[in-house]
């Protein structure tokens, strides 16, 4: 069992015993997401795909929260947001601004030694990106950036 599987455990055996339902309720959804890939593609998964899977339930939160928010559902949008920094514990530490910065200057010298520029350079580039930063960096942020630096 990978190390990150065997937090989300004990978390949930965490909000258990101190009776956190609303905690216990995300845990355990995320438990089901992992346990449901799992199943569908016959592997046991690393913590590299936990965190994507991770990573794609705060991306839904987030698009869930901007929704409410947009429906006046201030509520359920509150909800959505302990939801998301539930999961955000299980992330590893954030890249800093100088990481990110030294990545995306890196991939891109990378992809220009090759001589592809343009749109086609802007997938080359996070393609090198999303394994390097994934789980510590946002990747709609980060695509943000690299565009803004290709234009």
């Amino acid at each position: 069992m990978s190390a990150l599987k065997t937090r989300i455990a004990d978390a949930v055996k965490d909000a258990m015993r101190a009776k956190a339902a609303e905690r216990l309720s995300t845990l355990r959804l995320l438990q089901a997401a992992i346990k449901q890939r799992e199943i569908d593609e016959r592997i046991e998964l690393t913590d590299a795909d936990v965190t994507a899977i991770i990573e794609k339930q705060i991306k839904q939160r987030r698009e869930s929260i901007a929704a409410y928010e947009q429906a006046g559902r201030t509520e359920t949008a509150a909800q959505e947001t302990a939801e998301m920094a539930v999961l955000k514990e299980f992330l590893p530490e954030a890249a800093s601004e100088e990481e990110v910065a030294a990545a995306i200057d890196a991939a891109m010298s990378q992809v220009q030694a090759l001589g592809i520029t343009g749109a086609p350079a802007m997938g080359k580039i996070m393609a090198i990106l999303k394994p390097a930063l994934a789980g510590r960096a946002d990747m709609s942020a980060l695509s943000g950036k690299v565009k803004a630096k290709l234009l």
